[in-house]
């Protein structure tokens, strides 16, 4: 009886949310351009062949896909996790919040043109990592995990290239926009590079030297929105289309360097 009685409450409120989403001005995402972007869109998809209107708007600047939604241009974004929103928040007073437990994690990892394998590299070689505080961070991270640098302990996502206590192979740390890390391959020896950016610049993940597949919490891309829009039953309804198999599928049989997170916990 009680899971009956659970299984007719949440078709209550996907009633609820559906008979308001269905309704009014279409839904508006606002996503980065590549893989996310097409994980969103397909979720749209899935949201249309249920009747909702969901209109998903690609930007390549980050900044900018938090300032629409602040702005209230579009309902919600997805291509952030809680680390760097909570950056976001504090350095351009955002009062942005995270809108569900479902999303996706995208790796990083240590690519390059000019070596085979992290044993080839040498004295004095050059390194880019992202110039944003986080993901310049993972880089420091993951070089320190390939055996090629030691940071100082405890640091966590606030490390940076001062805080690298040794170096023996005097590698030059290369601080460049996120967005050309892949580009930067042709003129260092290694680069730090985001999925999100690797693949639509014809990267290819399996490429990797070394990649971080961690599942941390705070590394999932998750739904962001105004506190005021959160709980619109627009954003929820859609947010029950993107917590289905059928997206979890998509993620692995598509675009499997990324790892589905919190599907069900909805």
């Amino acid at each position: 009886m009680r899971i009956l009685r659970r299984t007719a409450q949440a078709a209550g409120l996907w009633l609820a949310f559906t008979a308001a989403a269905f309704a009014g001005e279409p839904l508006k995402i606002a996503t980065s351009a590549g893989p996310v972007g097409q994980l969103a869109s397909f979720a749209a998809k899935l949201a249309k062949e249920k009747g909702q209107d969901v209109k998903i708007v690609e930007l390549s600047d980050w900044v900018a896909l938090n300032e629409v939604v602040n702005s209230s241009e579009v309902d919600a974004n997805l291509f952030q996790h809680a680390t760097y929103l909570a950056l976001q928040n504090k350095q351009r007073g955002f009062n942005l919040v995270q809108a569900d437990k479902v999303g996706v994690i995208a790796p990083v990892g240590l690519f390059s043109k000019k070596i085979k394998t992290l044993d080839e590299i040498k004295s004095g070689d050059s390194v880019a990592i992202p110039n944003e505080p986080l993901n310049g961070a993972r880089g420091l991270i993951l070089l320190e995990r390939a055996g090629l640098i030691k940071l100082a302990p405890g640091k966590g996502f606030s490390v940076s290239k001062f805080d690298i206590t040794d170096n023996p192979k005097n590698l030059k740390i290369v601080e460049l926009d996120p967005a050309q890390t892949y580009r930067s391959l042709d003129d260092v020896t290694l680069a730090l590079v985001n999925i999100t950016y690797l693949i639509p610049a014809g990267g290819d993940p399996k490429s990797a030297l070394i990649i971080d597949r961690t599942v941390d919490e705070g590394l999932v891309l998750r739904f962001t929105a105004r506190p005021d829009k959160k709980d619109d039953p627009r954003l929820k309804a859609f947010i029950q289309v993107f917590n289905s198999p059928e997206v979890k599928q998509f993620i692995e049989e598509k675009i499997p360097a990324f790892i589905p997170a919190g599907f069900g916990s909805s």
